[in-house]
């Protein structure tokens, strides 16, 4: 598991571990692991051309730090001071090393191997000032390597907002822990690969953001027992499709064929549709309440018009909301159910539920979905570019999605993921697990079967088993 925290919860414990340290043993704590990180993009330290960005604050005293060790393996180290003033302790260590200050950023960057950005530190709101916006540029422009200290410059630590100019890193090395940002998009884009150097922080046991890895996804699957049938396994109905769209009905049974439940019973008008793919679908014609048990509902994709809602929502299982079944949702009918909810909007979708433009989701996509999350008294699965997991709770974290590809952005790659949750549900999982689980495995399915290279809603359920294998395997 990877966890993020909150720079307010960092800082407290930095200041608790440096009051037990000598005075600067943690930046070099951190200046030593970044040296490490960054010799390890080099290959080769000596005679390597490395460019410091250096701000004002901590960050630039790490960078000036590393700095100073690289140049002492032979590394030719420059610095470009970009703020009010440096770390003079870091100052001074790179040019006793043999590192100097560059009068000039545009004479030494477009030359560099490799160039490390320490311009601002977690703190830092807003986006780069112009002088330190134009040399990051001209860093992404040439061909070194960008590295990033502890966070990229410019892009909110905790949120994940990228409000004017950032950096764009090809690599972070981030210190004691992951920030939020670093997990969540459009920030999540800037920072490239993540390395995590421990620095011996000691932090709460709960985090505010974390993202499953392929260990934690194992240990949340279903596994059925020896004495398991299909209805001990759980049935997930699926309500889904209509005349104009009977693909959403078929795509959403094909998820949830393969989420882990016995049986998919699937209500609405696309019947036939959905038996000539898969014949091993309980169909009938509606409505929801007299099709037979479920342990768990999914209603909305492709659905239009046809009702059936309402009569999921006041059933005592889980429900699962997606797409035409978000729209005439009400708050406080979710909030009153006695069963867990699950909403699954993207972005257009949960701006419309909040009141607010689409463009203000996706620039503060984890504010978005707590809001959601409180809003409606249920999980909310925010899916996009980084999909995100909030549970009702406030204090419980919300999960980041580290699997994908853009190539998922596609027609009906929804509606296999709403079948998918669905049958996770039924299966037993709970409805955070459920939601961040699918989501996991439907980016992975979704890798596997693009290669990069376009793919089909249809490619990803059929590139679930590998997935779930890769995962427990």
């Amino acid at each position: 598991m990877r966890s993020a925290y909150r720079v307010e919860t960092v800082r407290a414990a930095e200041a608790e571990l440096m009051a037990r340290l000598p005075g600067g043993a943690l930046m070099q704590r951190a200046a030593a692991g970044l040296a490490a990180a960054c010799a390890g993009l080099l290959g080769r330290v000596s005679g390597a051309r490395v460019v410091l960005l250096v701000g004002s604050g901590d960050n630039g005293g790490d960078a000036l730090y590393a700095g100073a060790r690289l140049a002492r393996r032979g590394a030719g180290v420059s610095a470009v001071l970009l703020g009010s003033r440096a770390h003079q302790g870091g100052l001074a260590a790179l040019t006793t090393a043999g590192g100097r200050v560059a009068d000039d950023p545009f004479a030494v960057v477009p030359r560099a191997d490799l160039v490390l950005d320490g311009i601002t530190g977690i703190g830092g709101r807003g986006g780069l000032r112009p002088e330190a916006a134009a040399v990051a540029r001209a860093a992404r422009s040439s061909q070194a390597v960008v590295v990033a200290v502890d966070l990229p410059s410019g892009v909110d630590a905790d949120t994940g907002r990228v409000a004017g100019e950032a950096v764009r890193a090809d690599a972070t090395v981030t210190f004691g822990t992951y920030k939020p940002g670093l997990l969540i998009d459009p920030a999540r884009e800037y920072a490239g690969a993540l390395r995590l150097v421990d620095i011996g922080l000691a932090l709460p046991p709960v985090p505010d953001v974390e993202a499953l890895q392929h260990a934690d996804v194992a240990r949340l699957l279903p596994v059925p027992a020896a004495e398991s049938d299909k209805y001990r396994r759980g049935v997930v109905g699926v309500v889904a499709g209509s005349a104009r769209y009977p693909g959403a009905a078929v795509l959403a049974v094909a998820g949830a064929l393969r989420g882990g439940a016995g049986a998919v019973r699937y209500v609405g008008p696309a019947g036939e549709a959905v038996l000539a793919h898969y014949p091993e679908t309980l169909v009938h014609g509606g409505p929801p309440g007299k099709a037979g048990r479920v342990q768990a509902w999914v209603i909305g994709p492709g659905l239009g018009d046809t009702p059936g809602v309402e009569e999921v929502l006041d059933s005592d299982v889980p429900v699962l909301v997606d797409a035409d079944g978000l729209r005439p949702l009400d708050p406080a009918a979710v909030r009153a159910r006695s069963a867990p909810t699950v909403l699954t909007p993207h972005a257009g979708e949960a701006a419309a539920l909040l009141g607010v433009a689409r463009e203000e989701v996706e620039a503060a996509r984890l504010d978005a979905v707590r809001e959601l999350a409180g809003r409606y008294g249920a999980t909310v699965l925010l899916k996009g570019s980084t999909t995100l997991v909030a549970a009702p709770d406030a204090d419980v974290p919300v999960r980041a999605n580290p699997t994908g590809t853009p190539w998922l952005a596609t027609a009906g790659s929804g509606d296999v993921l709403s079948g998918l949750a669905g049958s996770l549900l039924a299966a037993g999982l709970r409805p955070r697990d459920a939601a961040s689980v699918a989501a996991y495995l439907h980016g992975l399915a979704a890798r596997r079967a693009s290669r990069s290279a376009p793919i089909a809603a249809h490619d990803v359920a059929s590139a679930l088993p590998g997935a779930w294998r890769d995962v427990t395997g």
